[in-house]
This record gives C-alpha cells, sequence and structure tokens, in this order.
C-alpha cells in the first residue's frame, strides 16, 4: 500500500500489543485487568515502540477495553480502531 507509508507498522506495532494485552488481561477481564495489561505490554514492547504503543493505548483506550473484554481478535480491534486495514 503506497498511499500510506507506514501503515504496515503500526498495524504490526498494534496487533503485537494488544496480543500481549490479551494473554495478560486473561479470559475474562474487567476493566482494570484490560487497563493494567495496556500499560504492562506497552512496556514489554521496549523503549521505541513502547512510546508509540502508549499513544495509541490513550488516543484508542475506551476501544481497546471493549475490544478486548469482548474477545474480539487483536487482529479484529486494530481494524476497528482503524490502524489495520480489514
Amino acid at each position: 500500500d503506497t498511499a500510506r507509508p507506514g501503515r504496515g507498522i503500526k498495524c504490526s506495532l498494534c496487533t503485537k500489543a494488544l496480543k500481549k494485552m490479551q494473554k495478560m488481561a486473561g479470559d475474562d477481564p474487567d476493566e482494570e485487568a484490560v487497563a493494567a495489561a495496556m500499560q504492562k505490554g506497552c512496556r514489554l514492547l521496549g523503549r521505541l515502540l513502547g512510546k508509540q504503543c502508549q499513544k495509541m493505548v490513550k488516543q484508542y483506550q475506551q476501544q481497546i477495553i471493549e475490544g478486548l473484554q469482548n474477545g474480539d481478535t487483536p487482529q479484529d480491534i486494530c481494524t476497528a480502531m482503524g490502524i489495520c486495514k480489514a
């Protein structure tokens, strides 16, 4: 996709981060578990990616929480947020 450079990188960052968060939040997470997982998940990505991850989390916090609580896949959540293409 040449019209939007960097889109693929953001998408893979999003799905990678959400996979970590999903694992940490557990199978049936409440909002607190998801919030804690979002903080920790970003830290696990290292400094540079962690910063981008935190920006994403701040911007899309509600969607991420709802997605993880609904048991949506990381790919689906990132697509719903407009970070990944369907």
